[in-house]
C-alpha cells in the first residue's frame, strides 16, 4: 500500500511538473531540527534570482505536512514541493501564510493543487481586493516570465486567522501568533512546538535591510520588543539565514526600525521637510548593509509619510 501511495504521489508530481517552467536557481530544503526544515532564498531585489528572494519552511508530521509560505513563483514552489517529496510522501495539509506579499505568495497555487488548505492572516483580503494585487501580478508576469505567466493566479485563503491560534496535526503541535497590520496588511508567525522552531515571516529580515512599504512601523517595533527575548531552538526569518540565536537574527531589523522611528518622529513633530532631514542624518551604521542603496531612502520616506498621517 505504501509503495502504491508513493507511486501515485510521484505520478501526480510529474504531471504537475509539465505545468511549470523549471528554475535554474538551486532550491534546497535544509533540515533544522527534528521534523522542521526551511528553504532559504537568496539575497537580492524582488525580480532577481528568478524571484527566489524569500524563505519558506515546512514541518513533517505523521499525518501530513504543514508548509510556511509559498515562495515567489509557481516554479519555485514546485521545486520546493519536489524537495518535500524527497523527504516524505505525506500529503500537504496546510499552508500557513505569514502575509500576502508577492515574494511569498505566487507559489500558493502549487500547494493548493496538491490539496492543501491555505490559512492567511486577517488583512489578506485587503490585499487581494486591491488594485495593487492585480497590477503587481501583471508586472511580475513581465519581469519574471516564464516563471510567472498568464497561468499564475492569486489564491484565496480557505481560513482567515485573526488571533493567536493553537492547532495540531498528527503528533505535532503548532502555535500561530497573529500580529495584525505590522509589516503588511496582516502578519503572523508559526511555531512548531515539538521542534521549538519559529518561522517569523517578514517581521524579521536577516542580513539585509527590511522592506518597509506601507508598514505600521510603530506596531512593528512593538512586536519586535515582544519577540526579542523569545527562546526557541531555531529561528527562521522571512529573508536571510536561519539561526539558533534568535536575538542575533533580529538585531538588524530591530536597530534599523528603531533608528527610523526615532529620527523621523522628531522630524514630523518639528514639521521639517523630508529631503533636508534625510540628507542630514548620519547613515553610517547601516550604509554597508545589503539593500541600503536600493531600499533606504524609500524606507525612510515611507516612515515619514506614515508618521505624518499618524502623529497629526
Amino acid at each position: 500500500m505504501k509503495i502504491l501511495t508513493l507511486l501515485l504521489t510521484l505520478l501526480a508530481f510529474s504531471v504537475q511538473a509539465e505545468k511549470y517552467e523549471a528554475v535554474s536557481v538551486e532550491v534546497k530544503a535544509q533540515k533544522l531540527i527534528g521534523d522542521a526544515y526551511y528553504v532559504p532564498g537568496m539575497s537580492g531585489a524582488a525580480t532577481k534570482y528568478e524571484g527566489f528572494i524569500s524563505n519558506a519552511g515546512f514541518v513533517v508530521t505523521n499525518k501530513g505536512v504543514v508548509v510556511f509560505d509559498a515562495l515567489g513563483t509557481p516554479s519555485l514552489a514546485h521545486a520546493m514541493l519536489g524537495e518535500i517529496r524527497k523527504i516524505t510522501n505525506q500529503p500537504i495539509k496546510i499552508v500557513v501564510m505569514s502575509h500576502y506579499h508577492a515574494d511569498h505568495l505566487y507559489g500558493l497555487q502549487v500547494f493548493k493543487d496538491a490539496g492543501a488548505q491555505v490559512w492567511a492572516p486577517k488583512g489578506a483580503w485587503d490585499y487581494l481586493d486591491s488594485e495593487t494585487a492585480e497590477n503587481l501580478l501583471d508586472a511580475r508576469r513581465n519581469a519574471l516570465f516564464p516563471w510567472v505567466n498568464d497561468d499564475t493566479y492569486l489564491v484565496k485563503p480557505d481560513r482567515i486567522i485573526d488571533q493567536d491560534t493553537k492547532f495540531s496535526l498528527g503528533d505535532h503541535e503548532f502555535m500561530i501568533n497573529y500580529f495584525g497590520k505590522v509589516h503588511s496588511d496582516g502578519d503572523m508567525s508559526l511555531l512548531s512546538v515539538n521542534d521549538q522552531t519559529l518561522y517569523s515571516g517578514d517581521i524579521i529580515f536577516e542580513g539585509r535591510l527590511p522592506f518597509v512599504g506601507d508598514a505600521n512601523i510603530i506596531d512593528w517595533v512593538k512586536t519586535l520588543d515582544r519577540m526579542r527575548h523569545i527562546q526557541v531552538d531555531y529561528f527562521v526569518p522571512g529573508h536571510g539565514s536561519a539561526s539558533d540565536q534568535p536575538s542575533k537574527t533580529m538585531d538588524l531589523t530591530y536597530r534599523y526600525l528603531n533608528f527610523l522611528l526615532k529620527k523621523f518622529s522628531a522630524t514630523v513633530e518639528e514639521m521639517n521637510p523630508f529631503g533636508e532631514t534625510y540628507d542630514a542624518i548620519d547613515w553610517s551604521e547601516f550604509e554597508n548593509e545589503t539593500a541600503f542603496e536600493e531600499a533606504n531612502r524609500r524606507n525612510a520616506y515611507a516612515v515619514y509619510l506614515f508618521l505624518e498621517r499618524t502623529l497629526d
